[in-house]
């Protein structure tokens, strides 16, 4: 069953891409990796990518947007709840991921406030139809060195200049630190032009 299955379509040297998965075949891939660390799963409606360990600019990435935003409510004085990597998505809404970073937001809720996806290899998964489906509030993602944020209004995802969980947050400079040459430095500099 493996070797058909991965025969199917790899697209880069870390990602393949499956189709017409159901929902109970992909169960069992998932079963198959489940000893493997690194191994992360995109699922919607039988389309199915396996990403093999992420890269480290995108592990770079990830920390370092998180170490700004927590900075950043924490100063601001944001009461938040860290959710990671945590799997969303079900059967019954044929979509499931595991968002890079996730964060609630004033609260504890079940479904996070705030995701926060980096983007280093594109894939074909529309990850947003995954979130829109659970009911995210926002979606933020980084690729190329670009902070993008959505949000959903009235079941659809809009593009937005500001963020409307964060809505004093100036993504403008949020995102020179993320660029920023060092990571430590980034976070230190950023904290001290929030004083």
């Amino acid at each position: 069953m493996m070797t058909t299955l991965l025969e199917n379509r790899q697209t880069q040297p870390n990602k393949l891409v499956l189709d017409d998965i159901s929902w109970e075949k992909f169960e069992q891939i998932e079963t198959i990796f489940q000893d493997i660390e690194g191994v992360r799963f995109i699922y919607l409606d039988g389309e199915l990518e396996i990403i093999m360990s992420p890269s480290q600019a995108h592990e770079d990435a990830k920390s370092t947007i998180g170490l700004l935003l927590e900075a950043y409510m924490r100063a601001k004085k944001i009461r938040f709840y860290t959710k990671g990597s945590a799997t969303l998505g079900s059967k019954e809404i044929t979509g499931r991921k595991e968002p890079d970073e996730s964060y609630n937001i004033y609260s504890k809720k079940e479904i996070p406030d705030l995701i926060i996806e980096v983007i280093v290899t594109s894939g074909d998964i529309n990850i947003l139809e995954i979130y829109r489906r659970i009911g995210i509030p926002e979606v933020w993602f980084y690729e190329d060195g670009l902070l993008t944020v959505y949000s959903l209004k009235n079941s659809q995802y809009i593009k937005v200049n500001k963020s409307e969980s964060l809505p004093q947050l100036n993504l403008e400079t949020f995102t020179k630190y993320i660029n920023y040459h060092d990571q430590y430095d980034a976070v230190t500099e950023f904290i001290n032009e929030l004083k």
